[in-house]
């Protein structure tokens, strides 16, 4: 089981500092809604620097090559990177609805029962809509009908 110590530098080494609870504070506080922000538009403006990256590469790296297997090779490359960035695009847009959540006061609940979703379930993944039990029996629903 990881140290205290080693937890806290995975979180640093993602971008941001653990939100510090404090007893007593109300759920979804103007500064925790802050500390969200925060981690949602670091983490947007990453995806759109690796998106500007790859555009870059693409045309920096776009050749015409005489033999067909190295122009099949290059065209898989930018295949497989478009599609990972196809995944982040769609990121994006979770992304942004979720800092309208936040906007509009409705972020931290969850929208199948309604309780609290829990801050450290959120800094683990900002987006989730869904509280760890429902997550979990959503999965288990989904594992059911794909089988």
């Amino acid at each position: 089981m990881p140290t205290k110590a080693k937890q806290q530098n995975n979180q640093l080494a993602r971008g941001f500092v653990p939100y510090p609870e404090t007893e007593g504070e109300e759920y979804m506080s103007d500064n925790m809604r802050a500390h969200f922000t925060n981690i949602l538009n670091q983490w947007k403006k990453e995806l759109m620097e690796e998106v500007d990256r790859t555009v870059h590469h693409m045309q920096d790296e776009a050749a015409n090559f005489p033999d067909p297997a190295d122009r099949a090779s290059q065209e898989e490359e930018f295949s497989l990177e478009l599609r990972a960035r196809d995944r982040e695009r769609k990121l994006i847009k979770k992304i942004d609805e979720t800092l309208q959540l936040i906007e509009d006061n409705e972020y931290g609940w969850c929208e199948s029962c309604g309780v609290e979703i829990g801050i450290r379930r959120l800094e683990a993944r900002p987006t989730a809509t869904l509280c760890i039990d429902c997550k979990t029996l959503a999965e288990i629903k989904e594992k059911q009908i794909g089988s």
